[in-house]
């Protein structure tokens, strides 16, 4: 299915013109200022030199036109398709100041979200035919969560929690505090709202078995569980839960994860440490 989402404008600037202004600093690009006229106008093409999914044209887009408006922008591709090397994703026209000036923020984003939804659709195809699903986590880079996550939808993945108040979600660090498994979900039920889910981290077996007993949560988090240890945790949730695996996956062990019965894989690499994918920018005299 046709990547879809409204994901507007508003929510790239912050982040695009930060970055430019990173990159100018006090006093520009100093380089074009000394080298290239002024009134010079350029065209130049954005050309991916590996295979993979794109995402982040419209944070690329900015990097230009926030500079000037009247900057040309022409997207040959849309975020989440699939490109071949040497594929134009897109094109870009107007003064070669503004062009060069954007030209490091644009690839930064347009190659890191497109590094990041290439690997999603990876592990999503390598996963297929399972039912699934392949989410990221809260593990983002500083100022990027919307984004990176905006990529690995492009990708055909799915967010885990977006920020620490869209569920309840108890650890091991939490259950150290509260007294342990049953009186931490007591308390969480005790607050928590009514369109609210609660989800239990567990790394044993005879957590789950308490948590089962103590009422239950919505979702259960599977952590460095092995695949036997995966498949008993599967039974004995019987479908009263959804039953989600993390910890150190990846495309080796994605499959006989998925395999295990669980409806859920999270993966923090898949923005925390994902490559870049190799894009370039190719200027063309006007």
């Amino acid at each position: 299915m046709k990547f879809q989402t409204f994901f507007p404008d508003l929510m790239w600037e912050s982040l695009v013109k930060n970055a430019l202004l990173e990159d100018l600093g006090s006093g520009g690009d100093i380089t074009t200022q000394a080298l290239i006229s002024p009134d010079q106008t350029v065209k130049a093409i954005f050309r991916a030199r590996k295979p993979g999914v794109v995402a982040g044209l419209a944070g690329a887009k900015l990097s230009f036109t926030l500079l000037d408006h009247h900057t040309r922008f022409i997207s040959h591709k849309e975020d989440g398709d699939i490109i071949e090397e040497k594929d134009v994703i897109a094109s870009v026209e107007g003064n070669a100041a503004t062009i060069l000036g954007g030209e490091r923020t644009a690839l930064n984003l347009l190659s890191h979200l497109s590094g990041i939804a290439s690997e999603t659709r990876k592990i999503v195809d390598l996963v297929h035919g399972t039912g699934v699903r392949i989410c990221c986590t809260r593990k983002t880079l500083p100022g990027m969560k919307s984004v990176q996550k905006y990529a690995v939808r492009a990708g055909g993945g799915a967010s885990h929690r977006y920020r620490l108040d869209d569920a309840i979600l108890i650890k091991d660090n939490h259950l150290a505090l509260c007294g342990g498994v049953t009186s931490a979900l007591k308390a969480a039920k005790k607050r928590i709202g009514h369109l609210s889910k609660i989800e239990l981290e567990v790394d044993r077996l005879d957590q789950l078995e308490e948590a089962l007993s103590a009422g239950g949560a919505d979702v259960y988090l599977l952590d460095n569980m092995s695949l036997d240890e995966l498949r008993k945790a599967v039974k004995l949730i019987d479908g009263r839960a959804i039953a989600e695996a993390s910890g150190g996956i990846t495309p080796e062990t994605a499959r006989d994860i998925a395999e295990t019965g669980v409806n859920v894989l999270s993966l923090g690499w898949l923005t925390h440490t994902v490559k870049a994918l190799d894009i370039g920018l190719d200027i063309e005299a006007l």
